[in-house]
C-alpha cells in the first residue's frame, strides 16, 4: 500500500497535450481505485502549473508530495527538461532521468550511440534550418543513397507528430522544406517496408531487473501507409500481443530492446520501435514515457502476462519511490 502524496503531472507545452491528459486522467482514475491520495497537476500549453484550475508557483504546487506521476509526453517531458526541476526539488518521479531522457529523446543521437553498438537502423541523416539553401543538393544525395521511399520527421517529438511519408525526390524536397519551417532540425530515414514490432519493458517485475512483455506486432489499416499519429489513435489499428514473430525474431526483439534500455540508462519502462524485414530487425525510436490511455499499447502488453492497469500503475510509483 503507497501512503505517499501522490502528484500526476499532466498536459505540458508539447504537441502531445491531449495525449498526455488522456494518460492522465487514466492514471487517476487507477491512484483513485486503490484509495492512493493524489493531486491533479495540470501544465498549460503555455507552461503554467494549475492545481485546481488555479496558477501556482513550483514550489507551491510541489509542497508535500513523495512523488511524481510523469504522465507528460513529448517536449518538457521525454526531453528531461521536467525532470530536470524534480531532480532539483529531490523528489522521486517515474520514468527516466534528466539526461537519459533527453538522450533518447533526440532520435539522431539515439541512432549514433546504438549503431555504433552494431544495432541496425534505417539510413538516416539530419538536416538543419540553415541549410534549407542546400537543398536540391541534399535531396539528391539522398535520393541516390536511401532509394525512393522516405519517412521524415522532426529530430524530437514522439507519437509520430508530424511524420510523413515520402514517395518522390521532388515530394522529399517540398517535405522537408515544410517540416524545416516548423523545427530547427528534422530527419530523413529511408523508409524499409516490413512488419512493425514494439517491445515493452518493465524494471523490477516477477524477481527480474528486467522484465520484457510479449512482443506486439501492429498493423495499421490499410489507408495508413505505416503507424503515423492519425493511426495511433484511430482506433483501427491491430495490436497483435501476443505476436506471431518467429522465435528467432522474438529472441533477436527481446534481446535488442533490453540491450537499448540498458545502452541509453533508462530507468522503471521503455518501449521500443522496430521494422522487422527478411529476418533482420531494424531499430526505429525509443519511447521513455510510454502512453497510458485505453489506446495504449504498454498496458495492453503488461495485460497479456496478467499485470493489470492499476498494478501496473502502483508498480512504477513504488519503484520510484525506492
Amino acid at each position: 500500500m503507497i501512503n505517499e502524496r501522490v502528484a500526476v503531472l499532466r498536459g505540458g507545452p508539447s504537441e502531445e497535450y491531449s495525449v498526455s491528459m488522456k494518460t492522465g486522467r487514466a492514471v487517476i482514475d487507477a491512484l483513485e481505485r486503490k484509495n492512493i491520495s493524489n493531486k491533479d497537476i495540470v501544465i498549460t500549453k503555455n507552461g503554467e502549473w494549475l492545481e485546481e484550475g488555479r496558477i501556482k508557483t513550483i514550489n507551491a504546487v510541489l509542497e508535500g508530495v513523495d512523488v511524481v506521476f510523469l504522465a507528460l509526453h513529448g517536449g518538457f517531458a521525454e526531453d528531461g527538461e521536467v525532470q530536470k526541476i524534480l531532480q532539483n526539488f529531490r523528489i522521486p518521479f517515474t520514468g527516466s532521468s534528466s539526461l537519459s531522457s533527453a538522450l533518447a529523446f533526440n532520435k539522431a543521437l539515439t541512432k549514433d550511440i546504438l549503431s555504433k553498438e552494431g544495432i541496425l537502423t534505417p539510413k538516416y541523416r539530419v538536416i538543419h534550418k540553415y541549410e534549407l539553401q542546400e537543398l536540391d543538393e541534399i535531396t539528391t544525395d539522398i535520393a541516390e543513397e536511401f532509394g525512393s521511399e522516405y519517412i521524415i520527421k522532426p529530430t524530437a517529438s514522439g507519437s509520430s507528430i508530424s511524420m510523413e511519408l515520402i514517395r518522390s525526390k521532388f515530394s522529399l524536397q517540398e517535405g522537408i522544406g515544410r517540416l524545416l519551417e516548423q523545427y530547427d532540425s528534422i530527419i530523413v530515414e529511408e523508409f524499409i517496408r516490413g512488419r512493425e514490432a514494439t517491445v515493452a519493458v518493465l524494471e523490477n517485475f516477477r524477481d527480474k531487473e528486467l522484465y520484457t512483455f510479449p512482443i506486439v506486432e501492429i498493423v495499421p489499416p490499410r489507408k495508413f501507409p505505416f503507424y503515423n499519429y492519425e493511426a495511433k489513435y484511430s482506433g483501427e489499428t491491430q495490436i497483435i500481443c501476443p505476436s506471431n514473430f518467429s522465435y528467432t525474431e522474438r529472441d533477436l526483439l527481446q534481446n535488442i530492446t533490453e540491450h537499448i534500455h540498458k545502452t541509453l540508462n533508462l530507468s522503471q519502462y521503455s518501449r521500443t520501435d522496430f521494422i522487422v524485414r527478411d529476418n533482420k530487425i531494424y531499430f526505429l525510436e525509443v519511447n521513455t514515457l510510454p502512453g497510458l490511455t485505453n489506446e495504449s499499447i504498454f498496458p495492453k502488453a503488461a495485460k497479456t502476462v496478467g499485470l493489470e492497469f492499476d498494478n501496473l500503475i502502483t508498480h512504477l510509483l513504488e519503484t520510484a519511490s525506492n
